[in-house]
């Protein structure tokens, strides 16, 4: 029984992770560069709109999902056998936990919360470009990183399964 679990666990953590390394991925293929041909006002406006759209239960269980489902499966692990598959798995979900939670709850979250509490109609043309200025450069540096250190730990969990026994 709990072979299956620990089985069904991984899996699961498997698929949570990479679905968010492919969200974070597919936004930096595709809606970055469609961003970077929008006006200024547009630009923020899109961005108001993306940050608040994005908060639903489908995002939260792919975000969320692999720091529950991966710590589960560490701790199983961890009973059953410490080996490479043990330091992989902590490995990838450290990358995920540190590297795309972390980033994200540190550094692109806040910055859309500052966001959306600018009320864009009330600013003229000066104001808008500095304010595209200050965020996309730095908010798209930090959707780099996480995009990164989610393929990482992606990338070791896969590993790990190699060596699952």
């Amino acid at each position: 029984m709990e072979t299956s679990f620990k089985s069904v666990t991984l899996l699961l953590a498997i698929i949570t992770m990479a679905l968010s390394a492919g969200l974070f991925y597919a936004w930096t293929v595709s809606v970055i560069p469609g961003l970077k041909n929008m006006s200024n006002s547009s630009y923020l406006e899109a961005m108001q709109s993306i940050n608040k759209a994005i908060l639903n239960p489908g995002f939260f269980a792919i975000f969320f999902g692999p720091i529950i489902l991966l710590g589960i499966s560490i701790i199983l692990q961890y009973r059953t056998d410490v080996n490479l598959t043990f330091w992989l798995m902590l490995a990838g979900s450290l990358c995920y936990l540190i590297g795309t939670v972390g980033v994200t709850v540190v550094g692109n979250v806040p910055m859309n919360d500052t966001l959306d509490l600018i009320e864009l109609k009330e600013l003229n043309t000066e104001e808008i470009n500095a304010i595209r200025a200050w965020y996309e450069e730095k908010w798209n540096y930090l959707n780099s990183v996480r995009t990164i250190f989610a393929v990482l730990g992606f990338t070791a969990i896969i590993t790990a399964i190699f060596y699952a026994k």
